[in-house]
């Protein structure tokens, strides 16, 4: 993609006078590099905004109109208002074929819905990083690297030097830098769940001499009567006789 940005040279510098350009709906900027002095310039904010919101306008070669000269740029760096959506300042570097430059290039992640981790195993892409340092010549810089997880599995993960990069693109590491640029994990939710299945079995899996045995019918009898169980020595006191004496002289005759 191929985008020119519109600019004019700023003859005014200072706080004041960059204050009264902002207020007219300008940006302030620099423009550096090359063989050439750096020139002070300014720009409209209206259609700088609209291309800062542009993914490609961060990591290609621009082509800035500069009263009319055009010449290749990169987007080196911008500030914004604290509080505002206003760019308060920017800058350009020049740059040239035949050498090379350094850029963070974005990282697209493609096919992953179609990826056997997420239609099979339920698996969850972790991005670890959105971006790559990178050198190249102007003419090879990429708008971005391209990464396909359509065959990533469970425990799939990339690092930054198995990638498969275009052709006359470098990444920019230390000598034993190969950080993850992503990986496919397992839910910590399911891990969970798994896991306390796992510590918790069923009922039924327990050995029947290790379940709970039923009560005993003389066990119920004494909890009922108060806790004494069968055998105790404490027994119920035997009823007492009730055998009726006799009537006094029931039995005797009348002595005639």
């Amino acid at each position: 993609m191929k985008i020119e940005v519109s600019a004019k040279k700023r003859e005014l510098q200072g706080t004041g006078a960059s204050r009264r350009l902002r207020n007219a709906g300008k940006v302030p900027g620099i423009v550096y590099g090359g063989t050439v002095d750096p020139v002070n310039i300014e720009l409209n904010h209206k259609d700088l905004a609209q291309n800062l919101s542009k993914e490609a306008f961060h990591a290609s070669i621009l082509t800035l109109d500069l009263d009319g000269k055009k010449e290749q740029v990169l987007l080196r760096s911008f500030n914004m208002h604290p509080f505002k959506l206003q760019v308060q300042h920017i800058d350009f570097q020049r740059v040239t074929k035949d050498r090379k430059i350094h850029m963070k290039v974005p990282l697209h992640f493609t096919n992953a819905e179609l990826s056997p981790a997420i239609k099979e195993q339920g698996g969850v892409v972790s991005h670890v990083l959105n971006e790559l340092n990178i050198t190249c010549l102007p003419d090879d810089l990429p708008e971005f690297i391209e990464i396909d997880l359509s065959t990533a599995t469970v425990g799939y993960s990339v690092h930054a030097k198995e990638m498969q990069l275009p052709k006359g693109v470098e990444l920019v590491l230390h000598k034993r830098e190969n950080p993850v640029v992503v990986s496919v994990l397992v839910p910590q939710l399911a891990q969970v769940e798994e896991e306390t299945t796992a510590v918790a079995p069923a009922a039924g899996d327990v050995p029947a001499s290790k379940q709970a045995e039923p009560a005993k019918e003389g066990d119920k009898a004494a909890d009922a009567k108060g806790g004494a169980k069968p055998g105790d020595k404490a027994g119920a006191k035997p009823a007492a006789k009730t055998a009726a004496k006799p009537a006094a002289g029931g039995d005797k005759k009348d002595k005639k």
